[in-house]
């Protein structure tokens, strides 16, 4: 894939500074971040309101990534709620900015993106953690040997799909002891993990699931995994304060993050069967199947996801449950470093408070439901994945 280096030299050191953040929100008056009309979820709170549109971080919904949603829905775990899905473009608080202004209600933004939102004013409350542990990766040449840890990445060029995402890795430099002001940021757009390849930068910034889809396309890197270290939380859902303090919307939200937690519960039980599911969708099924041809290598990127949704289940209060110990350290940290320029507890922009409710389903009938899928031949032939974390074996 030929890339624009001049415009990758342009970026290179760049980062996503306070005040760019703080002047692009400056009062909400915020550029639609895709295509539909500006307010179009402006009637929402009308009363009998029955409809969540959630909103993608990453520019794209062809990915394994949302497997719990079209699991949801192919069984009818939403109910009557009407629900959609829209992707944001590849610009890192594009999808807060699209709740905030009113043209989607729930967002799914990482920690350090959504951080950037609460230091611009975007008032959102984050009320379903989907990554308990950090999904976030550190990407490098194979057989490179000066990368170990994420404090390595000082004095570093490390590419970004879009120069937002600096407030992932920032952080993550700083809790591995790390300067972040020495790393050298280059913007690439979607061709940032080729950019990786052809050697313009030295390491890349990844996540679970990508990490499969990268092999599947013939990206291969030695990789830091941050759920084997790191203390931080992943990407959550967030929807709107003025929703959050609504009573009258409390059982929607309740319902609709129901049919996530029954969706995870599935690919948990069958993770050929939910990835199946997925790559049916007729809306991104050709990309997923043109991607993975290989359907071990699409089992593996869901079992990544999987396990980072699950988390230290014996841990956590159910599906979605935050951790506020690692919310208050990833708080700590980015407040350290500037990112954040006031101290605000976990508790006022993390919340449980629909998590008992929408884990109570039919355990029993979801994994009945799982069970009973009738697997595809070529989904048959991969192996399952195991409880422990081992997942199916990439072809090489």
């Amino acid at each position: 894939m030929a890339l624009d280096t001049s415009r990758l030299g342009r970026l290179t050191g760049s980062r996503l500074s306070r005040r760019r953040v703080v002047g692009g929100a400056a009062a909400l008056g915020l550029a639609a971040p895709f295509g539909g009309p500006r307010g179009r979820l402006q009637a929402s709170a009308q009363e009998g309101r029955n409809s969540v549109v959630w909103v993608s971080p990453r520019g794209t919904l062809e990915v394994l990534d949302d497997y719990p949603y079209w699991v949801a829905q192919r069984f009818g775990y939403f109910g009557d709620i009407e629900t959609e899905l829209l992707p944001a473009i590849m610009e890192a608080t594009s999808s807060s900015k699209a709740v905030a202004d009113g043209q989607a209600d729930m967002s799914y933004v990482s920690p350090g993106v959504f951080s950037l939102g609460v230091e611009a004013g975007i008032d959102l409350v984050s009320v379903w953690q989907m990554g308990a542990y950090d999904v976030f990766d550190i990407a490098f040449e194979k057989g490179r040997t000066d990368i170990a840890t994420a404090a390595d990445l000082q004095g570093k060029r490390v590419v970004l799909g879009d120069i937002g995402w600096s407030s992932i890795v920032d952080p993550m430099v700083a809790q591995a002891g790390g300067d972040p002001g020495a790393v050298q940021y280059v913007a690439a757009g979607p061709g940032w993990g080729p950019a990786l390849a052809e050697g313009q930068a030295d390491a890349a910034l990844c996540w679970e699931g990508l990490r499969a889809q990268w092999f599947a396309q013939g990206l291969d890197f030695d990789f830091i995994l941050g759920k084997d270290w790191s203390k931080f939380p992943a990407n959550s859902f967030q929807i709107r304060r003025t929703d959050f303090e609504d009573a009258a919307l409390d059982d929607l939200y309740t319902r609709y993050l129901r049919g996530w937690a029954m969706g995870l519960e599935f690919g948990y039980q069958n993770p050929r069967a939910a990835t199946q599911i997925t790559m049916e969708e007729p809306s991104i099924g050709p990309a997923l199947n043109a991607t993975f041809e290989d359907k071990a290598v699409a089992v593996e990127s869901m079992w990544q996801l999987a396990t980072v949704y699950r988390g230290d289940w014996e841990g956590r209060a159910g599906w979605g449950d935050a951790s506020m110990e690692s919310w208050a350290t990833f708080l700590d940290t980015i407040t350290a470093i500037g990112q954040l320029t006031r101290e605000i507890p976990a508790d006022q922009i993390i919340s449980n408070k629909y998590v008992a409710g929408a884990n109570e389903f039919d355990r029993e009938q979801v994994a009945a439901d799982a069970e009973g899928f009738e697997l595809a031949e070529e989904f048959a032939a991969v192996a399952a994945p195991t409880e422990d974390g081992a997942a199916a074996t990439p072809a090489a």
